[in-house]
């Protein structure tokens, strides 16, 4: 034994060597500035390669920490920067963009190389790709309607466009046909995301503000996107036919946005349209042309793999997945391996906005794309890979990945302080649900909104499941396992799948107008926290003269002063203002001789308030009832 260190020895010799010994493990420190990159819900084995240590070390640093986790538990940044400030090491996320680099990296895809190597000779020019944004009916889409002479509105719920649609048109200018691409966004505030995603992939902006009505709260938000992207904006004045249009007010409601016209001595354009009576779009497209060739370098590579983002997704009951994508640089042909997001597969057809084929696709072109695995999110980027089991692969790993950081997200930090507490935090009611929707934009928005719905700390919301398409037999078993709701928005049950619900006794909700959901779940939310109670008063009566009897006790003989004073109610009994008798009952209630229910204002009585006895002359009898309080 005498030769045997003690534990107190062992750890001096660990931390005299620089390196931590909790539990009797040797760990590499950092000097405290050494930076480490890791991605969003790496694990403590992903973080021990990096810095070439034991995971179980680390899992047992973390526990001395007050948190407990595995070797391979995704983790989220906050547990990462406390194990870093504890080992010297300053933990850096990386962003998507540079994890979908590296990860790429590893498939010998290099964008930043390809993009390096293009000579001016590569580059060709593209049509500019437009976005068409501003205040919910203000007229976006019945522009576009104008602009490609169809009716789309009609088919819209509530008239509100619920997703984002591309199209590309040619006019001619200055004597050659242009081509233009235009992509709607919706102007409904819950699709926030969505404009955003849509000042993203854009070179130029239209903002349609409507001539009767001026700059309104999405006017404001589709401008800042706009401006945050550094996207050049035109502004069409719609429905100045109207009798209350006023496009000079619009021009000086938005020179406070920075937006000053040409002819105020600024350098936007701004266009007064029609939608509905078809004037000015002509004078618009130019506009749009002039801003796009004064304003921008509009050229790309048609000659290598395509690269681009994919706008839109959906499930198709005949077709399968439907992705309408939009190249941004390169050609995609029918036959390409892609990868978008996490859903990858071959192109096996390609269609233009009016559903005919086409072989294949260049620059700023917006196609639908036939042939992938499963539903790629609005503003998931897309790449060619080199064949079918390469994108395989990349769509696995950014899967897995994506996974990790959402377990991340999810896990709750316990430390070993609050573990009791976290036992008991089932006292929290939570209402789970299942979204699907027609459009993977959409049920995005739709989470998006409700998640920022708040109540207060007694209820929570979560989100079990989300997809694209039909409602299914396994969305209706994953809402019997968890007890959740079913959330449609612009689907319908597949065959079978309403009786299974009737049976399971799972409650199904179809929308095609967002508030109308958001609205229902804020009031079940509501609806499922504990009731609030209220103090309020019924009456009081004043002490004139008190009877003493051998049966009852002593007797209040009093008068009423406000209210109703009514038996087996709740009362107080003040003297002076303060209170001597607390939570007493009015146990009997006499008028004259007979026994009554209530006496009102102004009458005499005899009360009995039981055991309590101690009733003086001049006393105050204030009786009450809690009544539950209606929340706001």
């Amino acid at each position: 034994m005498r030769g045997r260190k003690s534990k107190r020895a062992k750890r001096q010799e660990f931390e005299q060597q620089g390196a931590p010994s909790l539990g009797g493990v040797q760990v590499p420190r950092g000097n405290g500035t050494t930076e480490v990159q890791i991605r969003a819900g790496a694990s403590l084995a992903d973080f021990a390669d990096k810095i070439d240590a034991n995971p179980a070390a680390l899992v047992t640093v973390l526990f001395h920490l007050g948190e407990m986790a595995t070797a391979t538990q995704s983790l989220d940044e906050d547990t990462f920067k406390a194990l870093g400030d504890e080992l010297g090491y300053v933990i850096n996320i990386v962003s998507p963009e540079d994890e979908d680099r590296e990860l790429l990296g590893g498939f010998d895809i290099d964008l930043d190389a390809e993009l390096a190597g293009e000579t001016d000779e590569d580059l060709m020019a593209r049509p500019p790709v437009v976005t068409v944004m501003g205040h919910v009916d203000h007229g976006k889409t019945k522009l576009l309607d104008a602009i490609r002479r169809t009716d789309v509105v009609a088919g819209e719920a509530g008239g509100i466009t619920q997703h984002i649609g591309a199209y590309q048109i040619w006019t001619e200018h200055e004597g050659h046909d242009r081509a233009l691409t235009f992509i709607d966004t919706p102007g409904h505030e819950a699709f926030t995301a969505m404009r955003a995603r849509g000042a993203d992939v854009t070179d130029i902006a239209i903002l349609v503000v409507a001539a009767d009505d001026g700059v309104m709260p999405q006017t404001v938000e589709a401008l800042n996107h706009a401006q945050s992207a550094g996207v050049p904006i035109v502004v069409a004045v719609n429905k100045v036919d109207k009798e209350a249009a006023n496009p000079a007010k619009i021009r000086q409601q938005l020179t406070e946005y920075n937006l000053v016209a040409e002819e105020y001595g600024g350098d936007t354009m701004f266009v007064d349209v029609s939608a509905l009576q078809r004037m000015g779009i002509d004078e618009l497209l130019e506009a749009v042309l002039l801003t796009a060739d004064a304003a921008l370098d509009l050229r790309a590579n048609p000659d290598k793999d395509a690269r681009g983002v994919a706008i839109e997704a959906n499930l198709d009951k005949g077709r399968g997945t439907v992705a309408t994508v939009l190249v941004q640089s390169g050609t995609l042909h029918v036959g390409d391996s892609i990868v978008a997001g996490t859903a990858h597969g071959r192109v096996r057809a390609m269609f233009d906005e009016h559903g005919v084929p086409v072989e294949q696709a260049g620059p700023a072109r917006p196609v639908q794309v036939l042939g992938l695995t499963s539903v790629p999110r609005a503003g998931d980027t897309f790449l060619v890979a080199g064949d079918d089991r390469t994108a395989r692969q990349i769509a696995d790993k950014r899967a897995a990945a994506e996974r990790a950081a959402t377990l991340a997200k999810r896990r709750k930090r316990v430390s070993l302080e609050d573990f009791t507490e976290a036992l008991q935090q089932g006292r929290v009611e939570t209402l789970n649900l299942v979204l699907k929707g027609d459009v993977s934009g959409a049920v995005e928005a739709l989470e998006d909104s409700l998640l920022k719905i708040e109540v207060g700390d007694e209820v929570a919301l979560r989100i079990i499941h989300r997809g694209v398409g039909a409602i299914t037999q396994n969305d209706v078993n994953l809402a019997t396992v968890d007890n959740a709701i079913i959330i449609g928005f612009n689907v319908k049950p597949a065959e079978r799948v309403t009786e299974l619900a009737d049976r399971e006794g799972v409650d199904i909700r179809y929308y095609s107008v967002i508030y109308q959901a958001i609205d229902d779940v804020e009031q079940a939310l509501k609806g499922m926290l504990k009731p609030e109670y209220e103090e309020v008063q019924l009456g009081t009566a004043e002490v004139r003269q008190v009877f003493r009897s051998s049966k009852v006790g002593n007797i209040a003989g009093s008068i009423v002063r406000s209210g109703t004073i009514r038996r087996n109610t709740k009362a107080r009994v003040l003297r002076d203002g303060v209170v001597v008798g607390e939570n007493v009952n009015i146990d009997s209630l006499r008028r004259e001789k007979d026994d009554v229910t209530e006496v009102r204002e102004g009458f005499e009585c005899g009360i009995s308030l039981g055991s309590f006895n101690d009733v003086t002359e001049g006393d105050v009898i204030e009786t009450f009832e809690m009544r539950e309080k209606p929340r706001s």
